[in-house]
């Protein structure tokens, strides 16, 4: 038991000198196992350990910095607190006893005093001899008010350790505050009251706890105010008597709180104003709050912040079973899909978990049906007929401001799970973009972003990257509904200024990435509003492999809407995305939408660029009837318009089906017709792509000599061009015929050169291709007898195809087999 005046770094200081003396005790040894366990929280004990003598530095001087450090760490940390104990309890002397007071004090004309157990006389002439009177206040009460540890508490223990970390590294000398703040559900409370507990010993002066209802509809009387806060933990301190006003609480409060060691949870704030009269000035207490907003005012003035997200998928699986049972182990692919309806939220997984303890013999499957219909998660998941995650997230919606409210709504709209800043100054609302002069400029983008840092500053907006953001999967489901409640005209408008920004950053991404594919004339859609800039080939294979659900729906919400113009032309602009990342059924449905719109505006060359790419993604996806008869069609537009570049376009094609079918006289006959066409145009982008296919066809037949001639010739050819994509897979097909034409090694050389620029983020980047060369090299080394590297690059390519075409990567499987 420790004594009054027990002093823990003393009592350190005093046995680490003891110690010192003998490296080889038992006393050291265990020492250095308490050094570990406190070390491990944010490795500060480092230069203290072991305490030598240095320079000016005596060893008494090191132990007791070493003293001081660990007392240090013992404060924050309940496991460290208890090595620490042990260990002096182990080896530490009795602790010497605090300096007896006097039994009474004896004041001599009033205010000398004689200290002494006793005076023999009461009266000494003149003097009079008195006991000094004692204080006759209550004893102060010690609050224990943390509410009770929950039954579930899962997946946490990586928050606890950084909690932890933070409040060793606090900032000296500075009352220590900590905002726990996250999305609504997101299990703040469970993990601060949790923590705490775990720390109890740190606060001996005890704990106080408040809800101030920052977002409580309990009788409508919104957030607790601090001056009700205040007279609560005045009188748990004891406070004889409470002053009336706010100001004087408050002082009153940091007064009492001044020497103590206390903890102090403040539960869901509303704001950094509510929290601040709340706040002691006492460097030994803790100020934990909790909130749905991140409460700037507070970081800025010092405190730290503690962003909680989600459950791991693996925790979430595991809440779910509590009431889910053997249903979860049973449909592994339905419980995953509940977790992500839930979006990994403690509250939303707490109450599917209760839903299937409620109903054993319903399926998870049945409760994923649920969970994705209607309104989703915030709808569905209900306690006692309440939506408790609905009526949580429309308790954050409602403290908007008019602004940011008005775009959450708007960006519940959007086909997209992404979202960037020239985006959301795109769909902002008009009124508001008209008040900014030019808004295509970065004026538009700034009034935009006050708006999203306020959702993010009240956790309903998460920022991924450098200007990006995401809604939680619930939150969108939340933002989709309040949208959808809107007029219908509202909805037009932010679909159609979504169509506006598609096309404008599509346009930016075929610029970049396919310099001469847009067709002339058509460029008076692209610059209604500011693109997203995109900075080289990287950014814009990134921006259209990312953005393919907006630019999707995009094109869906063009053709529905009867913008015919802007459908086929949106698609035509999606060209790069097609050709690199290969989405065959987005490629199909997007083409079938564009063929229709382009006939029903009567744009003819851009029905006939419909029908040749959306030909080459029928072609794509093995429907080679369908994929011909569009291109006969094309060459017949072609013929009757006297257009010599679309019929080029038509017949390549056609030779290229007959080359996917083995047909491969015809499939020359096609290529030399195109390739007349198109030198006869001076098309020499086209021409070197027909040369290109010539060599393939010749690969096809055998004639190395005439394949390796024409893929040099078209190498050269789309490299004076600058068309380093196209040139890539020239240099692919060239290695591959000389690894056949028995000159193994330059063939590998060029099979690598291209595996590269396939893999490296310029534009020639393609994983589809990048795959084809690993093929096409553990051939190479096959043939070679080399089955251990064959089989290495098998694999890989393996790896790539299973993401792209199950098709090919069904052929490395039956490669690998025969090694």
């Amino acid at each position: 038991m420790r004594m009054p005046g027990w002093n823990r770094e003393e009592a350190l200081r005093s046995a680490l000198a003891a110690s010192a003396g003998d490296r080889q005790s038992a006393a050291w040894r265990e020492l250095a196992q308490v050094v570990r366990v406190a070390d491990r929280l944010d490795g500060s004990l480092e230069p203290f350990w072991p305490p030598r003598e240095s320079g000016p530095v005596p060893l008494r001087a090191a132990c007791h910095r070493l003293a001081r450090e660990l007392d240090r760490l013992a404060r924050c940390d309940a496991e460290t607190d208890k090595a620490v104990a042990d260990w002096l309890a182990r080896h530490a002397g009795p602790p010497a006893p605090s300096p007896a007071s006097p039994a009474t004090a004896n004041t001599i004309s009033g205010h000398v005093v004689l200290h002494g157990s006793s005076v023999q006389a009461r009266d000494i002439g003149g003097v009079h001899i008195h006991p000094e009177s004692r204080p006759t206040g209550r004893r102060r009460i010690r609050p224990r008010q943390l509410p009770p540890l929950t039954a579930h508490f899962l997946g946490r223990e990586a928050d606890l350790r950084r909690l932890d970390a933070l409040c060793a590294r606090r900032p000296p000398r500075v009352p220590q505050v900590l905002v726990i703040h996250g999305l609504a559900g997101v299990g703040k409370t469970a993990l601060a009251i949790r923590w705490l507990h775990r720390h109890l010993d740190a606060f001996p002066g005890g704990q106080l706890h408040a809800d101030l209802g920052g977002h409580s509809t309990a009788d409508g009387g919104g957030p607790v105010t601090a001056d009700a806060v205040l007279e609560a933990f005045l009188v748990a301190l004891g406070a004889p008597s409470i002053p009336p006003g706010t100001a004087q609480r408050a002082a009153l409060w940091r007064s009492l709180t001044a020497k103590l060691k206390l903890a102090v949870l403040l539960d869901d704030a509303a704001s950094a104003t509510q929290v601040r009269p709340l706040l002691s000035a006492g460097l030994s207490v803790l100020t934990v709050v909790t909130s749905r907003t991140s409460l700037t005012g507070l970081r800025v003035e010092g405190a730290r912040g503690y962003r909680l997200e989600g459950l791991s998928t693996g925790s979430a699986l595991e809440l779910l079973a509590v009431g889910g049972g053997v249903r979860v182990g049973r449909e592994r692919r339905a419980t995953r899909e509940v977790v992500r309806l839930c979006g990994r939220l403690p509250l939303a997984v707490g109450l599917a978990s209760a839903h299937l303890a409620l109903r054993p013999h319903r399926s998870v499957s049945t409760l994923v049906r649920y969970l994705s219909q209607g309104q989703g998660v915030a709808d569905t998941l209900r306690v006692n007929g309440e939506s408790v995650i609905r009526t949580a997230l429309d308790m954050s919606y409602g403290l908007l401001p008019p602004d940011p409210a008005r775009l959450y709504r708007r960006m519940g709209l959007l086909p997209t799970d992404r979202y960037d800043s020239f985006l959301l100054a795109a769909v902002f609302p008009e009124d508001v973009r008209s008040a900014v002069s030019g808004h295509r400029s970065e004026a538009a983008v700034r009034v935009a972003d006050a708006a999203v840092h306020t959702l993010v500053e009240a956790n309903l907006l998460k920022e991924t990257g450098p200007d990006v953001y995401e809604f939680h999967t619930v939150v969108r489901s939340h933002a989709r509904r309040l949208g959808e409640e809107r007029a219908d005209v509202e909805r037009r408008d932010v679909l159609n200024r979504l169509v506006d920004w598609c096309l404008a950053t599509a346009a930016v991404a075929e610029d970049v990435l396919v310099p001469g594919h847009r067709l002339p004339g058509y460029d008076d859609l692209l610059h209604a509003v500011a693109p997203t800039p995109l900075d080289g080939p990287q950014e814009a294979l990134r921006w259209l492999d990312t953005r393919r659900s907006a630019l999707m729906g995009a094109v869906r919400h063009c053709a529905r809407e009867g913008l015919y113009a802007h459908c086929w032309r949106l698609t035509d602009v999606m060209w790069p995305l097609f050709l690199r990342f290969r989405p065959t059924e987005l490629w199909i449905e997007a083409h079938r939408l564009g063929l229709d719109a382009a006939r029903r505006c009567g744009a003819r060359q851009g029905e006939g660029r419909m029908l040749t790419s959306g030909a080459i993604g029928l072609r794509a996806a093995g429907e080679y009837p369908e994929a011909a008869q569009w291109y006969r069609q094309a060459l017949d537009m072609a013929t009757d318009d006297g257009d010599p570049r679309l019929q080029a376009q038509a017949v390549n094609g056609l030779g290229h089906i007959c080359l996917l079918t083995h047909r491969l006289d015809e499939a020359c006959g096609y290529f030399e017709t195109a390739l007349r066409l198109r030198e006869a145009i001076g098309y020499r982008r086209g021409a070197a792509l027909s040369r290109r296919r010539l060599g393939e066809t010749l690969l096809a037949g055998g004639d190395m000599t005439g394949a390796a001639r024409c893929l040099r010739r078209a190498l050269h050819e789309l490299r004076s061009l600058g068309e380093d994509y196209e040139a890539t897979r020239a240099l692919a097909l060239l290695g591959h015929v000389l690894c056949l034409a028995e000159d193994h090694d330059k063939g590998v050389r060029r099979l690598r050169q291209a595996r590269a620029g396939f893999r490296a983020g310029g534009a020639a980047h393609s994983e589809h291709w990048e795959g084809r060369c690993l093929e096409w090299l553990g051939a190479a080394a096959e043939s070679r007898g080399d089955r251990a590297e064959a089989a290495l690059h098998y694999k890989a390519a393996r790896k790539l195809f299973r993401r792209l075409d199950l098709t090919d990567a069904g052929r490395l499987d039956e490669r690998l087999s025969r090694l």
